[in-house]
């Protein structure tokens, strides 16, 4: 059974490693942004994360602007999820029904539900785009445990986040996973 967890551990770290890394444009470092800001901002992405973890899902979709999108493409080459294959590519409306799938009694097979733990740090403040949203990158690793299985994530968050009376609303969350092509026995079932 270890060898059979060693191989395709192995098999899981050859395929991260040939996924092509989409290099970032040489383009001057983004002003620093104010100590206010960059606190706001990693608040926001730790809520983020706790409400994820407690599998408080509804408050997390209802982070989304109403038009808000989370993406997961295969690689992170992607420029678009308009035509193309992808992980996730959901509205709200999309993950609202993930989390009714996931959460209804009749769902069997997500018994018992699973535990995630998330860290998210390396939070970076590009700037702001064209549309006036702040455009936010981060590091993050998710552990997932499920039953007697513990799997890994790790990646690119890419924010896109719109200021709000109430704060923050994401317009869009991109999720470039570094194990995007790995070989898993199962698939994910709720977010990164």
């Amino acid at each position: 059974m270890a060898t059979k967890k060693k191989m395709a551990l192995k098999k899981m770290i050859q395929a991260a490693a040939s996924v092509p890394v989409k290099k970032p444009a040489s383009k001057p470092a983004p002003k620093p942004a104010s100590l206010q800001l960059q606190q706001e901002v990693e608040q926001f992405l730790y809520g983020q994360s706790e409400l994820l973890d407690t599998k408080q899902w509804q408050s997390w979709i209802d982070l989304f602007t109403d038009d808000g999108i989370y993406w997961m493409p295969p690689n992170a080459t992607y420029e678009t999820w308009d035509g193309q294959p992808a992980i996730f590519a959901e509205d709200k409306n999309l993950m609202t029904v993930r989390m009714n799938r996931v959460l209804h009694p009749d769902a069997w097979s997500q018994r018992p539900l699973w535990e995630t733990n998330h860290v998210v740090s390396n939070v970076r403040i590009e700037g702001e785009n064209k549309k006036g949203e702040l455009v936010v990158r981060s590091r993050f690793h998710m552990m997932e445990l499920r039953r007697d299985d513990v799997r890994h994530f790790a990646g690119l968050y890419t924010h896109h986040l719109k200021r709000t009376k109430d704060g923050f609303s994401i317009k869009l969350q991109r999720v470039d996973m570094t194990n995007a092509q790995a070989t898993y026995d199962y698939v994910l079932q709720v977010w990164v």
